[in-house]
């Protein structure tokens, strides 16, 4: 009788046990949250789903912003790692570095890093053979450079807002001080190292440059509307290297869709919820550029977009 009941219990539990056994448990952290950085978040969820994961039903998502401070953010990696999810999805350096400090066997993806080989996250553009892998947002300068001439023709002096300490934007300073420097164009590197010094910032750029470049420094972005600003009265045009700028305020950018970014990494995170290792897949870079304007933040900054450049443009924003 005692045997019965036992079986009749494992049956009745069986499939209760079954349903948790495949609920996947994925920890997604940024350093920050701003447009650009939500829509990489957006776009690994939205992936999970198409690909047949459901909240509640088959997968749980714990998702923590740092609020711009690393020491949060590695406070959140230890989080996630006591939780023990089955992957850890980390968006921008400085929540990558924290993660990747934090745990050497749950399995991490990384998205939106300029640079993870000089992040240290991997060692080259193979496979890491270790808990690391993800996506990229790095982009070649040499078309940034073309981009921005061709907005401003007659360019000769760039300007340029940054973090020293997000390795992402230092990157991209040393890059564009060689290129612009062999092109004999003047470029004017002003450090921000908080949010509130952005202003502050741009001022220092009044009456010297023909334009200022911007990428996806987390402080620059999160105080986008500032340089906005400061762009429209002093008649400078903001260029960037992300299309979520242009619904902010910029005149034109060339780069990738963060949400393509995300979908890109979510493809990886189902990868690995599938059985596969993530020191087995080699890491990847943002594939897809556009070009968008905004004509109406060129009217604001004092810059006639060439007719060939709006006919070209993926986007076209404005009257």
């Amino acid at each position: 009788m005692k045997r019965f009941i036992l079986l009749v219990t494992i049956l009745l539990l069986t499939p209760f046990l079954s349903f948790a056994d495949t609920i996947k448990n994925v920890a997604i952290t940024a350093i920050v949250e701003h447009p650009s950085l939500d829509q990489i978040r957006d776009g690994v969820k939205d992936e999970l789903a198409d690909s047949g994961y459901t909240l509640n039903k088959n997968l749980t998502v714990q998702y923590k912003s740092a609020q711009g401070s690393s020491a949060t953010a590695a406070q959140i990696a230890r989080q996630f790692v006591a939780s023990k999810p089955d992957v850890i999805v980390a968006i921008a350096t400085p929540s990558a570095q924290a993660t990747a400090a934090a745990t050497k066997q749950i399995p991490i993806v990384f998205a939106g890093i300029t640079d993870p080989i000089a992040a240290k996250l991997i060692k080259d553009w193979q496979p890491a053979g270790t808990n690391i892998t993800g996506v990229s947002d790095y982009q070649e300068i040499g078309p940034q450079i073309e981009f921005m001439k061709k907005i401003v023709p007659n360019v000769k002096s760039v300007g340029y807002i940054y973090s020293p300490s997000e390795i992402n934007s230092t990157v991209v300073l040393k890059n564009l001080q060689t290129l612009l420097s062999q092109q004999n164009i003047n470029f004017i590197a002003v450090p921000a190292q908080r949010t509130a010094d952005i202003s502050t910032a741009a001022n220092t750029l009044k009456g010297k440059v023909d334009l200022i470049y911007t990428t996806t420094d987390n402080n620059v972005v999160s105080a986008y509307e500032s340089l906005v600003k400061f762009a429209n009265e002093n008649k400078i045009p903001l260029l960037a290297s992300f299309p979520d700028a242009i619904e902010r305020g910029a005149v034109a950018a060339y780069g990738m869709s963060y949400y393509d970014v995300g979908r890109q990494s979510g493809k990886l995170v189902v990868r690995i919820l599938k059985g596969e290792k993530p020191g087995s897949i080699t890491p990847e870079i943002g594939q897809a550029l556009r070009l968008v304007v905004n004509t109406d933040a060129a009217k604001k900054q004092g810059v006639a977009l060439p007719p060939e450049v709006i006919q070209s443009a993926d986007k076209v924003i404005g009257k």
